[in-house]
């Protein structure tokens, strides 16, 4: 269980408010994504990215990094929206460049700017994307009804997605991409606009998504992958700078985060000296967490989070 939130109960897993959804199905495909030295450079010289190369099996993979990190421009060349300047993209050893309909049609695709007809209900749109899929009328019906139930759109499904929230049209993507059972799963920040509610949603939907397909959940939100992902790739400045099981990477931060109270008139020479990663106002001052290999007077020894191993990899990328 990682902080609690989830465990695994009788081939079911329970989340904090004592709901249950299925367990991963066992693993028993061989569907593999090899990204193979990809480098992407725009005409204007900008390097999006430089050389990244990743091995994913089934699971869910949780793609960490900061706004104009890169993220966005991997899943896209991943889902052949583009194509990479250097470097080869597999799928189930199939080079995704020359031969892109073998990914695509088990693809299920979440980018970050995903947009709808705003005169279609969400049945129409979803049953509009079915017919692009090729998916079978006999069981469109009951899997856009499967869907709008789990996403919590069902009495607002005949309604025109013009009157939708930013949240509900995001959870009408989220249908989209998941509409075809897709062998691989590439969604781009997709809980931007939902609610905590709709964000453990989509968490436990993805978790249960997972046996033996692939997934690739790109986000800069740490606690979207440090519950479902059981392998988080963090990547600045278009490089990948750490990759492993979250655990390990918080393990690495072990004996070099620390906390302790100080005074607001000593907050801004304390973060010119450490790595503060958190700072919380409370009556007798803040609260402070830094990282480190010495502890600021007075600090004692924390135990370290997934967002601050996180931090330290990002600000550590940049200061190289």
């Amino acid at each position: 269980m990682v902080n609690g939130e989830r465990s695994s109960t009788g081939g079911a897993i329970v989340n904090l408010a004592g709901e249950t959804f299925p367990a991963p199905a066992r693993r028993r495909g061989m569907n593999r994504l090899q990204i193979d030295s990809v480098v992407k450079r725009y005409r204007n010289g900008v390097e999006a990215l430089r050389g990244v190369s990743l091995d994913l099996r089934p699971g869910v993979t949780g793609l960490l990094g900061p706004n104009g990190a890169g993220k966005s421009t991997l899943l896209r060349i991943v889902a052949t929206v583009l194509r990479p300047t250097a470097g080869t993209v597999l799928w189930n050893g199939t080079d995704t460049a020359k031969d892109p309909d073998a990914l695509r049609v088990g693809l299920g695709y979440l980018p970050q700017d995903s947009g709808v007809y705003p005169n279609l209900s969400a049945r129409e749109f979803l049953r509009y994307i079915a017919a692009l899929k090729n998916l079978p009328p006999g069981r469109t019906e009951a899997r856009i009804d499967e869907l709008l139930e789990t996403l919590n759109l069902t009495s607002a499904g005949s309604r025109p997605l013009a009157g939708y929230s930013g949240g509900m049209k995001q959870r009408v993507g989220i249908a989209q991409a998941l509409l075809n059972d897709p062998q691989l799963a590439v969604v781009d920040e997709p809980t931007v606009g939902l609610d905590p509610e709709e964000r453990m949603r989509f968490r436990e939907l993805i978790a249960g998504l997972a046996g033996d397909r692939v997934v690739l959940l790109s986000t800069h939100i740490v606690s979207d992958v440090e519950t479902i992902a059981e392998r988080v790739v963090m990547i600045a400045g278009g490089s990948v700078v750490a990759d492993g099981a979250p655990d390990d990477l918080v393990a690495e931060l072990q004996g070099a985060v620390w906390e302790g109270i100080v005074q607001e008139s000593a907050l801004a020479g304390l973060r010119l000296r450490y790595a503060v990663t958190t700072s919380v106002r409370r009556r007798d001052g803040f609260s402070v967490r830094v990282s480190g290999a010495d502890a600021p007077p007075g600090f004692r020894p924390a135990a370290p989070t997934l967002e601050e191993a996180y931090m330290a990899k990002v600000q550590r990328s940049r200061a190289a």
